[in-house]
Parts: C-alpha cells; sequence; structure tokens
C-alpha cells in the first residue's frame, strides 16, 4: 500500500505560484522569499508525491500532465485551508451551523416569522429547518435532543431546560357570524359567554390553553356549557365555523378566517394572558441557538 504523501502550505503556495507565474524568479518574488526556499519548496512536494510536476525550459517553467493534474487540486487545498479558520470562528460565533426549531401553529403567526427573518438577515449561513409540534411533543424533542429551541405555551417543569417568554396576547371570542354575543353592541363578559355553548381545549392534547380557559372562567365565578373539546386551535375555529359553539382563542389566531366565523373582544382580560415562551436546553454546545436568542429573544430588562 502506497504511504500517503505529506507536504505543507508553503510547499503548496509555492508550486501554485510558480505554475501560475511560469517563473521561479517572478513566484519568489510573488511570494516575497529568494529563489533557492521556493525551488527547495517544489523538490520537496515532488519527491512526497513522487512525481515530477514542473519542467524548466530556456523561456519559461511548464507543467507536467502531473503537475497539471495536481494545480487545481493544490488550489483548492489552499483555498480550504485559507478558509478554515473563518469557518471554525463562524462557527463558535454562532453565525454558521444548524437551528432545528419547534413551533405550535399559533406561534407561526407571532413569533416564528421574526425568527425567520432575524435568521436570513442576521445569520445568512445558519441552516434552519422547522419542524410543527404542539408544547408536549416540543418538550419531548428537546430532551431527546431532536430540536435546539422551541417556541411553546407555559414553562415546562423540568430542571434540563430554560426558558423565556417571547410574546403575550389577549384572547378573544371565536363566534359563528350572526351569533348573539356578536350582536350586543359592546364586548362580551365573560358570564355572558359562560351562557353559551363552549367548544374547549383537551387536557392533554393542549394542557395550558384547556387550564387558560378554566381559570379565565373560574376567576369570575363562572361555570361554562363545554361541548367539545379540541387539541388545536385552528380546530376549534373550525368547529366554531360549523356553528357548534364559540371559544376563546389567542387574539393572533383572529387573522385566520373563515366563511361564518367572526371575532370579538372579551370585557375585563388582561392584555398578556397568553404567553409563549421559548424553549432550550439548559446544557447545549450550540453557538448558532445562543445568537438567535440574543438577536430574537433578548432578555427582558
Amino acid at each position: 500500500m502506497t504511504s500517503p504523501a505529506r507536504f505543507t502550505l508553503e510547499q503548496l503556495r509555492g508550486f501554485v505560484a510558480v505554475a501560475e507565474e511560469a517563473h521561479f524568479g517572478r513566484a519568489a518574488a510573488r511570494l516575497r522569499i529568494t529563489q533557492p526556499p521556493l525551488s527547495r519548496q517544489v523538490q520537496k512536494l515532488e519527491r512526497s508525491l513522487e512525481v515530477e510536476l514542473l519542467v524548466r525550459t530556456p523561456r519559461a517553467v511548464l507543467l507536467t500532465p502531473a503537475g497539471e493534474a495536481f494545480l487545481p487540486e493544490a488550489r483548492r487545498m489552499l483555498s480550504l485551508a485559507d478558509a478554515a479558520p473563518s469557518a471554525a470562528r463562524n462557527a463558535a460565533r454562532g453565525t454558521t451551523g444548524r437551528l432545528r426549531v419547534g413551533f405550535t401553529a399559533i406561534s407561526a403567526l407571532t413569533v416564528l416569522g421574526t425568527w425567520i427573518r432575524v435568521v436570513g438577515s442576521e445569520l445568512p449561513d445558519v441552516e434552519l429547518t422547522l419542524t410543527e409540534l404542539v408544547t408536549r411533543e416540543q418538550i419531548d424533542a428537546l430532551l431527546a435532543g431532536e430540536i435546539h429551541v422551541g417556541l411553546a405555551r407555559g414553562i415546562p417543569a423540568s430542571d434540563l431546560l430554560s426558558a423565556r417568554r417571547v410574546h403575550a396576547e389577549t384572547l378573544v371570542l371565536a363566534c359563528p357570524r350572526g351569533h348573539p354575543l356578536t350582536e350586543l353592541g359592546r364586548p362580551p363578559s365573560l358570564a355572558e359567554i359562560a351562557a353559551h355553548d363552549i367548544v374547549t381545549y383537551g387536557p392533554v392534547a393542549a394542557r395550558y390553553l384547556h387550564e387558560l380557559v378554566i381559570s379565565t372562567f373560574h376567576g369570575v365565578g363562572a361555570q361554562p356549557r363545554y361541548v367539545q373539546q379540541v387539541g388545536q386551535v385552528h380546530s376549534l375555529l373550525a368547529l366554531v365555523d360549523a356553528g357548534v359553539g364559540v371559544g376563546l382563542v389567542p387574539r393572533s389566531a383572529s387573522s385566520l378566517r373563515l366563511p361564518n366565523l367572526t371575532f370579538t373582544e372579551v370585557s375585563g382580560l388582561r392584555p398578556d394572558v397568553v404567553e409563549t415562551h421559548c424553549v432550550w436546553r439548559t446544557e447545549h454546545d450550540n453557538p448558532a441557538l445562543d445568537a438567535l436568542l440574543r438577536l430574537a429573544a433578548p432578555v427582558s430588562s
């Protein structure tokens, strides 16, 4: 078996300079060295490769067939060597690399678009992979190392994860068109809403919104009639559009339109009752994630 050739970057640079200048003197001047060291570099390279790369003629230095084949490879190796330090520094700064992001359907209407624009403008060499997951699935994916960061509802109960609030909004009421609650001339109260059939969220598939709706009505002493439970906001809107009942949804969901669907404010609700958090593994080794958090999810002052 032939042993691998061993050569230095200086030898490659010397060979490329002579090949491009077709003259040892001009190549030496270009490299700012004298001609004898340059000749020795090329000779060592030829011995290492066990081939003749150059031939001298009275007028110029010419490439042999082996030299012609080796020249583009030498240029490529030099280019990689020149780029390697920058690539390492960029990776350490988080300006290159990969980011796998999990998101909920509603966070796609609020935070996700900003994140995509930030990565595109500030971290253009970071490869972004987006996966829609409900909050429970995001937490599982984070713990399994399948995603780097998630846009989720609520703060996870895990010492392995960190969270930061990135968005807050209120709830609005989704109603079928012509519903009595839309004809009051004012935002309905929670007590008035509780007198009607309500579509709400399931305790497992949509735990955060399930508990939020229950606590919102409980806080005013209302006892709603829940007629259906769903796992996704867009599923709730589809049932409301079909006339099954009314439902509380994050305000951002009001940008979704269906033929028989309308939205109205709710009296007495806090403006920041619905929260979205970005969640990530506390112990991670992804500089691109640190860069994203710094640019798109700064710590609140």
